[in-house]
C-alpha cells in the first residue's frame, strides 16, 4: 500500500486510539479541559472522545476523507488549548512529565499538517 493510501488510515487510528483513551481513562482527559468551558470536564471529555471516534471513521472512507481530514486539523487546533492547560499545570511535575506536557504544544504543528495534506491528497483523487 503506498505511503498516500496508508496515511489517512495512520491519522484514523491515532484518532481512535485517542478517542477510545477518552472513554477508557477519562480522569486524565478531565484534568486537562480548561475551567474556562462551560458544564463538566467529563462531558467535554465525553464529547471530543466522540469527536475523535467521529473523525477517524470519516478518514477512513475515501468519500468522506477531505472533509474529516479539514475537521481534523481544525479539531486539532481547538484542541491546542487543552494542551497549554497541561503545561502550565504540570509546569511544577518531575522533568520527564513535564517534558511530555511541553513537548505536546509543538506536536499539534505537525498533526494539523498531516490533516492538511490528507485533504489536499483525497481532492487530488476524488
Amino acid at each position: 500500500m503506498p505511503r498516500s493510501e496508508r496515511s489517512p488510515l495512520l491519522l484514523a487510528g491515532l484518532l481512535a486510539t485517542a478517542g477510545v483513551a477518552h472513554f477508557a481513562v477519562p480522569r486524565q482527559f478531565d484534568a486537562v479541559v480548561p475551567r474556562s468551558l462551560p458544564g463538566s470536564p467529563r462531558t467535554w471529555t465525553y464529547v471530543s472522545g466522540v469527536a475523535e471516534l467521529a473523525l477517524a471513521a470519516g478518514l477512513a472512507v475515501p468519500r468522506t476523507r477531505k472533509p474529516a481530514a479539514l475537521a481534523a486539523a481544525a479539531f486539532f487546533v481547538g484542541v491546542f488549548p487543552a494542551n497549554v492547560k497541561m503545561a502550565v499545570d504540570w509546569r511544577d511535575r518531575p522533568a520527564q512529565e513535564k517534558a511530555v506536557a511541553f513537548g505536546r504544544l509543538p506536536l499539534q504543528i505537525p498533526l494539523v499538517l498531516w490533516a492538511r495534506g490528507v485533504a489536499r491528497n483525497a481532492e487530488g483523487r476524488a
